[in-house]
């Protein structure tokens, strides 16, 4: 039911819609029958397990009470990789199913192949894992980076391929939901054991118009 795009573009300049653009959380907004019975089956969703400290959990119950309302937010999509331990997410969430296949087919041809040091960071930024000549990489890692090309083809093969994998790591298109706890005061604020996702220090540094951080006076 998620949109998909009638021809794919798959252009590695490509510009993907922004995550909640337009957005406006409205509690009151009607929903279809399918969208309140996920609000209702999600109203008693909280932390747990023993991977979550007490003060955490503590606070999760605490919200069921404050906020026992549930908005259910838009649908992101996400790279994950499959590890030892089960799914993990690969980079930033993305609007559509299709972003983050083309952000998967970005990473194949052009991130990874310069991470793993199979095309130099300094080779041509048009250079990709499928554009590469051996004037650029060893014999040898333009023979790896066939198993990366491969990978993006496969990716494109058909529509709406979300799983492919790269030697022994799979990599799949993950769908998650988010949602905003509601109550009588509106949306639920930070909790006491939320934790800041950005250095204090990092916050009033001083830059240029061109993004560079000035020396302190």
């Amino acid at each position: 039911t998620d949109p998909e795009p009638p021809v794919p573009d798959w252009s590695l300049q490509a510009r993907d819609p922004e995550i909640d653009d337009g957005l406006v959380m409205d509690p009151d907004a009607p929903v279809t029958p399918t969208q309140a019975m996920e609000q209702l089956a999600l109203r008693d969703l909280a932390y747990a397990g023993s991977r979550f400290p007490a003060h955490v959990l503590a606070d999760s119950r605490n919200a069921l009470v404050t906020h026992p309302d549930v908005l259910v937010l838009p649908a992101t999509f996400a790279i994950v990789e499959r590890t030892d331990s089960g799914w993990q997410p690969v980079g930033a969430p993305h609007a559509t199913a299709h972003a983050a296949r083309r952000s998967l087919q970005f990473g194949l041809l052009w991130t990874w192949p310069r991470t793993h040091g199979l095309i130099p960071f300094e080779a041509d930024p048009h250079t990709t894992a499928r554009t590469a000549t051996e004037k650029e990489v060893s014999a040898a890692d333009l023979a790896a980076l066939a198993a990366y090309v491969a990978a993006a083809d496969e990716l494109r093969a058909a529509p709406r391929v979300n799983r492919v994998r790269l030697d022994d790591t799979v990599y799949q298109i993950g769908r998650t939901r988010r949602l905003v706890r509601w109550g009588p005061d509106g949306p639920e604020p930070p909790r006491p054991s939320d934790v800041a996702g950005h250095d204090p220090e990092r916050m009033h540094l001083v830059m240029d118009e061109d993004g560079n951080v000035l020396p302190e006076s």
